[in-house]
């Protein structure tokens, strides 16, 4: 460890000894190969870089001394409220090289394990679909930072990471540096989001276009006006009013159904009468997503995203029908646990561990069942599938683990163009 006068350290919880020891008297630019841990990088107006920290990775980012104190300080507090964003470990104050010269202080964030950047879901061409999927869970994050009072500020694709989600995608709030937390959040506010929101995403893909990244057929403007059709149909539906006849109560069950299978649990609600009628409002009060992700933990303990969460409970309930249709759903989800999930993730080869979580292998390895047993005219079970599953699709995937250890060039090329 090379002793830097007046080096400062903030973090939550002990310091890791392995973070002393980098080499914060180096502009982080020339930070020596075997600390740098070569992961594809998004677009950003701040020099970025991953590093290996004991047996994990970190993001380092060189920033203003103000910015870095603001932005840990916010994911922090998000992180507090259970908001979906990277988690921080330290600001890094105070460095200097050996002849004393400043270096910018420096924000470490954990990595997210799985996840991606936009520029890399695909390393080729990202198809329309996929991008549409992007922009909804885009949608549903800033929808979800809204109810708790966090104004982005700079809401783009760049800054948002990415996870598989059985099918769809979890997004994640990566950079916080212009945001706020407020008790509650302003139309103006979140228009304002809005706004710029459109015009990054607009903007984010029509380079993607320039680069070959995207389908022809993208129309960045159309795409990003869905992000907005999106946002405005989530929002309406967490918070806008339902009117209905006192003898309508079913209603309230029923868009408390909507909620939950939007992933959402409604912890309260108002209904007040309206002036003019005789007529009921009801109106969602305290809105925690999160609900089938919840409801798989109570059952299994397994912690995976929220459609991942949604298909294995379907697997669950599959499972209880056919062995014990009348049995109680904790056992039966236990007994799924020890005698179907584990065992067969514990049937993958090491080495392809990394591909992608275990919650989002099963649910691509039943995809595939369902399409071996159309494709063979028979019912094949998960065991059988397994196999063919393995070499047919999961070898060709790549490790999302750590978002590729060692990378294809062309995929460094493409993420890091108009880097800085």
């Amino acid at each position: 460890m090379t002793t830097i006068p007046g080096l400062g350290l903030t973090a939550s919880g002990t310091i890791p000894q392995e973070l002393l020891d980098l080499p914060w008297h180096l502009p982080l630019e020339d930070w020596p190969e075997h600390v740098i841990a070569a992961l594809p990088r998004g677009i950003s107006r701040h020099i970025v870089r991953f590093a290996y920290l004991g047996g994990s990775v970190i993001a380092v980012k060189e920033t203003s001394e103000r910015a870095a104190r603001h932005e840990y300080r916010m994911l922090r507090q998000l992180g507090k409220l259970g908001a979906p964003c990277v988690k921080p470990v330290a600001e890094v104050t105070g460095r200097t090289t050996p002849e004393g010269e400043e270096l910018s202080p420096a924000l470490v964030t954990r990595h997210l394990r799985f996840s991606l950047p936009y520029r890399a879901v695909f390393n080729q061409m990202m198809r329309k679909e996929t991008l549409l999927r992007l922009i909804h869970a885009q949608a549903l994050l800033m929808v979800e930072l809204h109810l708790i009072g966090f104004y982005w500020g700079d809401v783009s694709l760049s800054n948002t990471l990415f996870r598989r989600d059985a099918g769809a995608f979890a997004a994640y709030l990566v950079d916080a540096e212009t945001g706020e937390i407020h008790p509650k959040l302003s139309t103006g506010q979140r228009e304002y989001d809005l706004d710029v929101a459109q015009v990054n995403i607009a903007g984010e893909l029509m380079d993607l276009m320039e680069g070959g990244m995207v389908d022809e057929d993208v129309d960045p403007i159309a795409t990003s006006h869905q992000f907005i059709d999106a946002y405005r149909g989530l929002w309406q539906e967490l918070t806008g009013d339902t009117a209905f006849n006192p003898d309508q109560r079913w209603l309230i069950e029923e868009r408390i159904r909507r909620l939950n299978e939007l992933g959402f649990d409604v912890e309260e609600y108002d209904i007040r009468t309206m002036r003019e009628d005789s007529k009921l409002l009801l109106r969602p009060k305290v809105v925690d997503p999160g609900h089938h992700q919840r409801r798989l933990m109570n059952l299994t303990g397994l912690d995976v995203q929220e459609n991942q969460a949604r298909r294995l409970l379907g697997a669950i309930d599959a499972y209880r029908a056919q062995s014990d249709p009348h049995g109680d759903e904790a056992v039966a989800a236990h007994m799924w646990t020890q005698q179907v999930f584990q065992p067969l993730i514990s049937e993958i080869p090491k080495e392809l561990r990394n591909k992608l979580e275990p919650a989002e292998i099963m649910h691509q390895l039943i995809d595939h069942r369902w399409r071996l047993s159309e494709r063979e005219h028979r019912d094949i079970s998960l065991e059988e599938s397994l196999p063919s599953f393995i070499d047919e699709e999961l070898k060709g995937l790549r490790d999302e683990a750590t978002l590729m250890i060692d990378p294809p060039g062309d995929v460094i090329d493409q993420l890091n163009r108009g880097e800085g």
